[in-house]
């Protein structure tokens, strides 16, 4: 079952842009944490941006000030606008969910990650 699913990627020359969206299809309400993560080759997977559940967005300091996260609760989506893409900013960027969910008594959270989309920067 897919419960996230990316969209958005491609190539792009350095100093261009790209949004990513991400379809969502678990409830909005019931996420604590949403967020972006990217994988370049031959790397660890790293925080790009995230939603926390305390109602902050906190950025990677690689990205700040050029990339954007928002989130549409009535289209069930998480975008990441990136602008003044770097050759650096080059990997597949992931879409990241924690649910949160009350059963039995407590609560059990889940961990869900999308198949990712390639992003490609050019220099």
């Amino acid at each position: 079952q897919v419960h996230l699913k990316e969209s958005g990627g491609g190539l792009v020359e350095a100093g261009g842009s790209l949004r990513l969206s991400c379809d969502v299809r678990i409830s909005m309400y019931s996420i604590s944490t949403i967020g972006w993560y990217r994988q370049a080759s031959g790397k660890q997977r790293e925080l790009v941006a995230v939603f926390t559940d305390g109602g902050r967005t906190n950025y990677a300091d690689s990205v700040k000030g050029r990339f954007t996260m928002s989130r549409d609760f009535t289209k069930n989506t998480v975008s990441l606008q990136m602008n003044s893409l770097k050759p650096e900013d080059t990997a597949v960027y992931y879409c990241n969910a924690v649910q949160r969910v009350l059963g039995n008594g407590e609560v059990q959270e889940y961990d869900y990650w999308g198949q990712g989309t390639q992003v490609t920067v050019s220099s």
